[in-house]
């Protein structure tokens, strides 16, 4: 149960390493000290939802149907490994945190929050997609929890991290070669677990086509 709650933080940790909206949006609070804590926590949820939501779909779905959870399988391989190569092509882009020393308002904080984690697409597909798909290499719902609940455990502790070390991080994020070496970690991480997933889809396979997968390997 611990080893697939770390795989669930390892899986995690490799998709979340971007410089995306609503990273963005966290580091910006946390150097404006614009209810950070608050955003990071708003932010968790909102990752928390979409996480468990594609687990427990996962689940349910892959248990009754499992040509599908072949089908989500090979779509997990193919996600975790355009994502891997493109972070580690990743090329380093401008972008710019505003100085505004204003204090934004608590619901204001709250709804920017629920915006940046939810009307995103890369959002339903890391927690849905990919980390639903991959949750499928588990066929009990206990393991599937576990997995969720890990890479769920690391978005807090990232947005913790990013909002209260936000004035530390920002050499990081604006140093071109310190930002390209965590983008191809992740990337190869994000490899790694393609390779895995793989296997895991093969041996589905074999399971339920035995006569088929018998003939071509003659």
């Amino acid at each position: 149960m611990g080893q697939i709650y770390l795989e669930g933080m390892l899986l995690q940790a490799s998709l979340i390493f971007a410089l995306g909206p609503q990273n963005l949006f966290i580091l910006e609070s946390g150097l404006m000290k614009r209810h950070h804590l608050v955003v990071s926590f708003i932010c968790f949820l909102c990752d928390l939802t979409l996480i468990m939501f594609g687990v427990v779909g996962a689940a349910t779905l892959f248990n009754q149907y499992p040509q599908v959870k072949i089908f989500v399988g090979i779509l997990g391989i193919g996600f975790l490994l355009l994502y891997g190569l493109n972070k580690i092509r990743f090329e380093n882009k401008s972008f710019a945190i505003t100085s505004d020393k204003g204090k934004s308002g608590l619901r204001l904080a709250i709804m920017s929050s629920i915006s940046f984690s939810v009307i995103n697409p890369h959002a339903y597909l890391d927690g849905i997609v990919l980390i639903g798909g991959y949750s499928s290499k588990f066929p009990d719902l206990t393991n599937r929890m576990a997995l969720g609940l890990g890479a769920a455990s690391f978005s807090l502790l990232w947005f913790l991290i990013l909002s209260v070390g936000a004035s530390a991080l920002m050499p990081v994020f604006q140093n071109a070669r310190r930002l390209r070496v965590m983008m191809c970690c992740a990337g190869f991480m994000l490899l790694f677990l393609s390779a895995r997933l793989s296997i895991d889809v093969y041996s589905w396979i074999i399971e339920l086509y035995p006569d088929t997968m018998a003939t071509f390997t003659r």
